[in-house]
């Protein structure tokens, strides 16, 4: 189950999507520097941002960004514990992507990234 948030231009067209859900990351996949301030619970409730897609006509004019940044703005604004926004890249092109956007990969599963939640909540004061 994933709510999904749409971006359509002022003339209809559909520039692209992405869906957010409620996942949960196992705590020895994630790196020691992250799991020293977490409790030792199993599993640590995160946000997964699915599916961030542009459309191919109109991708290299920032709205990839503009995606992410709502997206990043709706999991800081949400009332649900998490500690981080997942993300599994498809492919090494969307990899690069989110580490531009300073995600991190899990250590032993490159093309799954996060981005801790306290640093999502700086680049919103």
């Amino acid at each position: 189950m994933a709510a999904p948030f749409v971006l359509v231009l002022h003339d209809g067209s559909v520039a692209g999507y992405y869906t957010l859900s409620s996942t949960a990351v196992r705590l020895p996949e994630l790196p020691a520097a992250a799991v020293r301030k977490l409790p030792r619970y199993p599993l640590i409730p995160a946000t997964l941002l699915g599916r961030l897609a542009v459309d191919q006509r109109f991708q290299g004019k920032g709205y990839g960004r503009f995606l992410l940044a709502d997206a990043l703005h709706r999991a800081v604004r949400s009332e649900i514990a998490s500690f981080a926004v997942i993300v599994d890249a498809k492919d090494e092109s969307a990899r690069r992507f989110y580490e531009r956007e300073s995600f991190l990969p899990l250590p032993d599963q490159p093309m799954k990234l996060f981005r801790p939640m306290s640093d999502i909540e700086a680049l919103f004061r």
